[in-house]
Formats: C-alpha cells, sequence, structure tokens
C-alpha cells in the first residue's frame, strides 16, 4: 500500500481524522495540542494519527492536501484545516456545526 492509499483509507474510513504531532493523549507540539483540546471539550471522538512515527507519513500527508503544516484536520474524508482554522471554527460555532451537519457525536458544546 502506498503512503496515499494509506492516508486515503484513514481519511475515508473515520468520521474524523487529526494528523499530528504525538497522539490525542500526549500531543507532542502546541497546535496538535490545541486541535486535541478543541475535540476533548466538544466530547468528538477522533482517530490521531502521530506524523512523528514516520517521515513518509510527514510528508505524504503535506502532499496529500498541499497544505504545509501539522495537525491537518478531515471530518468526513473533507480536509477542513489546520490549528488556526479549527480554533477559529470552534471560537465561532462553525466547527460544532460542521461536524453535526456531518453526522458527528458531538456531545459537548463548551465554548473556549
Amino acid at each position: 500500500m502506498s503512503i496515499k492509499d494509506f492516508i486515503d483509507s484513514q481519511v475515508k474510513s473515520n468520521d474524523v481524522v487529526v494528523f499530528m504531532k504525538g497522539t490525542p493523549q500526549f500531543p507532542m507540539c502546541g497546535f496538535s495540542g490545541q486541535v486535541a483540546h478543541v475535540f476533548n471539550l466538544l466530547g468528538v471522538d477522533y482517530k490521531g494519527i502521530n506524523v512523528l512515527d514516520s517521515d513518509e507519513i510527514r510528508n505524504g500527508i503535506k502532499e496529500y492536501t498541499n497544505w504545509p503544516t501539522i495537525p491537518q484536520v478531515f471530518v468526513k474524508g473533507e480536509f477542513v484545516g489546520g490549528c488556526d482554522i479549527v480554533r477559529e471554527m470552534y471560537q465561532a460555532g462553525e466547527l460544532q456545526t460542521l461536524l453535526e451537519e456531518k453526522g458527528v457525536v458531538v456531545a459537548g458544546r463548551a465554548t473556549a
């Protein structure tokens, strides 16, 4: 399986996927930590993929989206963006709306 096929399968088989530095339980950079915090506040289950485990994944995800930074967030196969976009969408209530419209369970409606 090529790295593109691996990324494609993860994006398409999980409702919410975050390609991040570290894991949801132990983010290894502030930006990944902010995204994890937002999803934790919302009570959203998501799959975290640690790009530090593999240069192939780290470089592959950047090519897959043509987006230069990590983390990268996908909802129901759609690329949403990185930390700043997710944080701004959350603060405006847009992320919660997007998740609900896509059928992703949002357990909490907390605000930061």
